[in-house]
């Protein structure tokens, strides 16, 4: 029996793609975890475990053993029934039991319990349950803090921390370095010289490493009592050996470390300060690539108005059960899925489906939670509350994408997994080769720091070995590494979600991109899935009209789709539908019918031969319906032949432009049918699809799917999700279509929430501009470190005389990591076509004719 578990920890403190691969590595140690994936972006990590072998604790627990902690949330609510202490004992024994709770406070006076949960692992549910299955009252309070409202405070902290440092740092810093430069040029005509002294440069300095870097000596250290190496060790040894160093050679100034010229207060201030720069930019920057999660987040309503027993009461959403009747007035969020059972009204449906244009919604029709009612009052019936909404369901489909890794990542893992370690014995061997090589065979006081004037000047053998070796372990970025993707995927799903586009994974991203045959699937995808009315031909002496009122006058109780199609395009025409006086049906002919005194017949050519009525003239009509896939219908009034009405499986009105934007793009299109070839040929031909395979059943559209991939090609399948299963699974992208509000439902790795087939395109637009996203940062993180490391090392020193001051150094390294996540928010701004069309920059494409 498969025992598999799910859950997704938010760990604090992680702040490289070394602290990821110490996360996962921890995880992954303990009995029972078959995966742990740990997406720094979000700061969280998705693990799959057996309940029997290992439990949360002990995942906590491991998570803290190497200097990390799994955070927490408040969740408090009122309990009511209890009497005295052994209910309080009770209750927290009960609460105990409930997965993902870390703590339980019980108060009897108060009334209440406040409970510290994992975000995301336990279920409220449960909780509820368990105070509900002892015999006590539960209720919601109204100010328990969402994760929504944790996350962004603690980000908000995160951004006062840091801007608190920087007005302590960078103030000091400034000066330091003035004094340092006081001897520089003619600045010695300005600087008083007491601000060069060494003492006071110690002054300054001491605040600044106190203050601005202490938080990243108290996290190495926490990392090293437990044997892991993250960034905050480079940091740390960077800073720290700077001002060591430069204290050592103040107060003793013999103990053979380079003497008072070799001091380096202004390196460890300036690093320090460009540090926090760099923490708090990444603070600023962060959250904003999940902004997408965010704001699908905050659509959720907190409050619903539920009639119960004829009035009107506000609860809390949670407390919304399937069957109850809401009221919704213009203006409000709607709060759960349902069904209208009273009014009418507009909806703004955007921030689901993506559709600009608000949807009219009347009795009957579906509403979705979170979408906003515009203009009138209607009342619903709730059908899908709580997690099972399609709102709650895009959400935990986003992050769990946002939570997943792509193929593309696992190079950048296994280089962050050992980069910490190899930089400090890099930095290591570079002060070994120039204390006892590089100085004697290339060193010469005019030397210059690189993008400056300023000299070298006389500094000994250590200080110069100790300033390069500190050099590298300053310039090197592994964050930028362990950001590039997770960042960048994090903003494509957001980006997709925005649009009514689900990718059900990292993965789905990644092979999107790389699609170059898109093969459709006809009924139901690329036409409308039932049958419409295409044409009318009318005989000499009758009208379209006429003959179209008497067909579906004759049809109007018919069950039969064909029948039904032209009752829909009757009243699609405004034209009367009159009560039949006499009705028969000809079994394998059609019908027969009176109608106002006339006698209709409405069937098919048998029906005619057999009653005798000449339609030869219009034979050619026949045959031109036909070869264009349509169903054709005879029609003969009073013995005369009246005319043909022809029915047919149309097309959607986005078909056309989607395989003609999918060809723009260099796309092979095919279409993928049971139905007969004569059929196939003519839906292709509407649709300008090229490659058609008809008279395939359902089990064997896998199989074509396979041939297709045997041709090296990397293929898309897009269906309906119900009998294209196999083939959506065997596809490199299954892509799924108008999903509607049962999104979690779908097979497919993509899943487009509406029916038109424009975002196909749009699918593949956002998986190839995040993809495009991801290679440039993992150029631009690898190609930073391949550069800027050896330079640093003093590969180019012999030759230029140039050397990268620690300051610099870190002035590259915090924009390194910025500006790859900065890359990633310029996909905020991307569009697909489709979205461009609808804003007016594009012309639609025309559907061709038969």
């Amino acid at each position: 029996m498969d025992r598999k578990n799910h859950v997704i920890l938010p760990v604090e403190g992680m702040t490289c793609a070394s602290c990821v691969a110490h996360v996962e590595k921890a995880l992954l140690g303990l009995p029972g975890i078959s995966k742990a994936r740990v997406n720094l972006a979000t700061g969280k990590v998705a693990v799959e475990y057996d309940a029997v072998k290992v439990g949360i604790p002990e995942m906590v627990q491991a998570v803290a053993d190497i200097g990390f902690t799994v955070s927490t949330e408040e969740y408090s609510f009122k309990i009511t029934g209890m009497s005295c202490a052994a209910c309080v004992n009770k209750v927290e024994k009960a609460l105990r039991t409930v997965p993902g709770i870390a703590g339980v406070v019980v108060s009897l006076a108060g009334e209440g319990a406040k409970v510290q949960i994992y975000p995301g692992v336990a279920d409220k549910s449960r909780i509820r349950m368990a105070v509900e299955g002892l015999g006590f009252g539960f209720e919601e309070r109204a100010d328990a803090r969402s994760e929504l409202d944790r996350e962004q405070e603690a980000r908000e902290a995160e951004i006062r921390k840091q801007r608190r440092n920087m007005w302590i740092t960078w103030p000091l810093s400034i000066v330091a370095m003035i004094g340092t430069m006081r001897e520089m040029w003619i600045l010695d005509t300005f600087i008083p010289e007491w601000l060069g002294s060494n003492y006071i440069l110690l002054l300054l300095t001491t605040p600044v490493i106190v203050f601005g870097g202490w938080q990243f000596f108290v996290k190495s250290w926490r990392g090293l009592k437990r044997g892991v190496t993250d960034m905050n060790l480079l940091y740390a040894t960077g800073i720290g050996a700077s001002y060591l160093i430069a204290v050592i050679n103040t107060v003793w100034p013999d103990a053979g470390f380079g003497g008072p010229q070799a001091t380096f207060y202004e390196s460890a201030a300036m690093l320090t300060a460009f540090i926090v720069l760099g923490r708090y930019l990444e603070a600023l920057t962060r959250g904003r690539t999940s902004e997408a999660i965010r704001k699908l987040i905050s659509l959720q309503a907190k409050t619903a108005r539920v009639i119960r027993d004829g009035r009107e009461a506000e609860v809390p959403v949670d407390e919304v059960q399937a069957g109850d009747i809401i009221s919704v007035r213009p203006g409000e969020s709607i709060p759960v899925d349902g069904q209208v059972s009273a009014g009418y009204s507009a909806v703004d449906e955007s921030m689901i489906t993506g559709e600009s244009i608000p949807v009219e919604k009347k009795e009957g029709d579906e509403v979705i939670g979170g979408t906003i009612n515009k203009t009138g009052s209607f009342k619903f019936t709730a059908t899908k509350v709580g997690k099972e909404t399609a709102l709650a369901q895009i959400i935990k489909m986003v992050e769990d994408a946002q939570g997943s890794k792509a193929p593309i990542q696992k190079i950048a893992d296994v280089v962050a997994g050992h980069f910490i370690l190899g930089v400090h014995l890099l930095g290591l061997a570079v002060f070994l080769f120039w204390f006892f090589f590089g100085y004697a065979q290339w060193f010469t006081p005019d030397s210059t720091f690189l993008l400056s004037t300023t000299t070298i000047g006389s500094i000994g053998v250590f200080g110069f070995a100790m300033l390069l070796s500190l050099t590298v372990l300053v310039i090197s970025c592994p964050c930028a590494v362990g950001l590039a993707t997770p960042s960048a995927i994090m903003a494509g799903s957001g980006k997709g979600a925005e649009n009514g586009i689900l990718f059900k994974g990292a993965e789905a991203i990644e092979s999107t991109a790389k699609v170059n045959v898109v093969v459709f699937d006809k009924t139901g995808t690329l036409t409308k899935g039932e049958p419409s009315l295409t044409d009318i031909v009318a005989a000499s002496g009758f009208s379209g009209d006429e003959i179209l009122r008497l067909a579906a006058s004759a049809e109007n109780n018919s069950e039969h789709p064909l029948g039904e199609a032209i009752v829909r395009g009757a009243e699609e025409r405004n034209l009367e539908i009159i009560p039949v006086s006499a009705f028969n049906a000809v079994p394998g002919h059609g019908i027969e019918a009176e109608i106002e005194g006339y006698r209709v017949l409405l069937g098919n050519r048998r029906l005619m031969q057999q009653q005798g009525i000449d339609f030869a003239a219009h034979l050619e009509n026949v045959g031109e319906l036909e070869s264009a896939g349509k169903t054709v219908m005879f029609m003969g009034i009073d013995g005369q032949f009246a005319g043909l009405i022809a029915v047919a499986d149309t097309l959607k009105e986005s078909s056309v432009e989607a395989v003609y934007r999918l060809k723009q793009m260099g796309i092979r299109v095919g279409m993928i049918t049971g139905d007969n070839i004569r059929t196939a040929e003519a839906i292709a031909r509407l649709a300008g699809i090229d490659q058609v395979l008809a008279e395939v059943l359902p089990e064997d559209k896998a199989n074509e799917v396979v041939k297709l991939q045997k041709e090296n090609n990397r293929v898309a399948m897009v269906g309906d999700g119900i009998n294209d299963a196999p083939a959506l699974a065997q596809a490199d992208v299954g892509i799924a279509v108008g999903s509607g509000t049962d999104v979690a439902k779908e097979t497919g790795d993509v899943i487009l929430i509406k029916g038109d087939l424009r975002d196909v395109v749009a699918a593949l637009e956002v998986g190839r501009a995040t993809m495009r996203k991801v290679k440039q940062n993992l150029f631009w993180a690898f190609g930073y470190n391949s550069l800027g490391i050896p330079i640093a090392a003093g590969l180019i020193y012999p030759w230029t005389g140039w050397i990268v001051s620690p300051q610099l150094a870190a002035l590259f390294m915090a924009l390194s990591s910025f500006s790859v996540t900065m890359n990633t928010l310029l996909l905020k701004g991307f569009k697909p076509t489709i979205k461009k069309q609808e804003s007016g920059s594009q012309t639609p494409i025309e559907p061709k004719t038969a």
